[in-house]
């Protein structure tokens, strides 16, 4: 059944994803027996910041994935052994990170780590393994930072914020906008991202106004007057995104903002953003009503495992599961974490139903953009 368009207090929504979580994450020896003569399983770990800043875009990053790996695991697994999908979540500091890495490094059978998210937690395991903490394959992970080096252990597959960046600006410029507000929701996000946004809005001849958040960000939609431009570049999460619609909505000039992959616009939604702001958000994925294989096998599934609805963010989960799958799936001789490492490392170009996967230089695959958009009436499209 689909989430009542209902607002909720950020409290009761993170309660709500906080008991999804605790059924997400049941830990390996949960699982029911094998038989003595059953082919050992391979584990699959899955990092997760459950921080309340992330809570929103992990939720439903993991119920896809898990999704996927059921299906599997449904179909026969990797030549016939099951795949052990464990959810290992952290708080979103680095000291939890290592305290669930450590879990994880001396266990043999954990041959992967796949789907890290958020971008905090996965830019923090690309770091660790760069600086040769780690000797295990990270991929798909929810790398949404742009400025920082893939090594030869992590395999990113989804834009990165450039490039979701680029692809925004790039439509709003056909439009023919010469003007661009940047919203920052905190002085985080302005100091990881401004000099990024003014380099992309320069090459492309967009005069940019750019506004820094100091706490409720509904003070910040407030405070906007007439000679702010009407295309608004959001850089922050959902809950601060729903409260920049609360604070522009007394004001008489009509906005549009234009979001990144982080801003779940079926949360957004839930948590009473404005209704007569218009939100576009970027994502790297396909719409999740495309008919392409992979997105039509992601409904199929969801619907026959879950009651959630689809979800951009649930798909980017899905098609993570099913990239490692293939890539593990080809190994040829004895699975291990040294061999799947290298089967990795090939990076080899891949078709996940219609989601093309093909690394360039920086050792990424990610330019594939689209948009979704919440209307003025609270509809969600794409």
């Amino acid at each position: 059944m689909p989430l009542p368009h209902t607002p909720l207090s950020r409290r009761h929504w993170l309660q709500r994803a906080s008991l999804l979580t605790a059924s997400a994450a049941a830990p390996v020896w949960a699982q029911p027996e094998k038989s003595a003569n059953a082919p050992r399983s391979l584990l699959v770990a899955q990092l997760v910041d459950f921080s309340p800043a992330q809570q929103d875009v992990s939720k439903d990053f993991l119920i896809g994935s898990r999704a996927a790996w059921q299906d599997i695991n449904a179909r026969g697994g990797i030549r016939g052994r099951r795949i052990e999908h464990l959810a290992v979540e952290t708080d979103g500091t680095p000291a939890s990170l290592r305290t669930a890495l450590d879990s994880l490094k001396n266990d043999p059978s954990c041959v992967v780590l796949s789907g890290s998210v958020g971008d905090q937690l996965a830019s923090q395991i690309v770091t660790l393994s760069s600086q040769g903490s780690l000797n295990i394959a990270h991929a798909a992970p929810w790398l949404q930072n742009s400025s920082l080096e893939v090594d030869d252990k992590t395999f990113p597959i989804f834009a990165a914020r450039q490039e979701q960046i680029a692809h925004a600006l790039k439509n709003l410029s056909v439009m023919g906008v010469k003007t661009l507000g940047a919203i920052y929701a905190s002085a985080r996000e302005h100091a990881a991202l401004h000099l990024e946004v003014e380099r992309i809005a320069a090459s492309m001849q967009l005069q940019l106004q750019s506004f820094q958040g100091t706490g409720d960000v509904r003070l910040l939609g407030q405070k906007l007057n007439a000679s702010t431009p009407a295309i608004l570049l959001f850089v922050g999460g959902t809950p601060e995104l729903a409260q920049f619609t609360q604070g522009l909505e007394k004001q008489a000039r009509q906005r549009y903002i234009v979001a990144l992959a982080d801003v779940n616009l079926q949360t957004l939604l839930q948590m009473g953003a404005a209704r007569n702001t218009p939100v576009i958000a970027t994502q790297p994925v396909p719409m999740v009503n495309a008919s392409l294989p992979v997105v039509r096998k992601y409904r199929e599934t969801m619907a026959r495992l879950f009651d959630e609805p689809p979800t951009a963010l649930s798909l980017a989960g899905f098609i993570a599961a099913r990239y490692t799958f293939e890539v593990l799936n080809a190994v040829d001789g004895a699975l291990s974490r040294q061999s799947a490492l290298a089967a990795f490392q090939r990076r080899a170009s891949l078709d996940i139903g219609g989601f093309r996967i093909s690394f360039d230089a920086r050792r990424r695959s990610g330019v594939y953009v689209t948009q979704g958009m919440l209307t003025l009436d609270g509809r969600l499209i794409g």
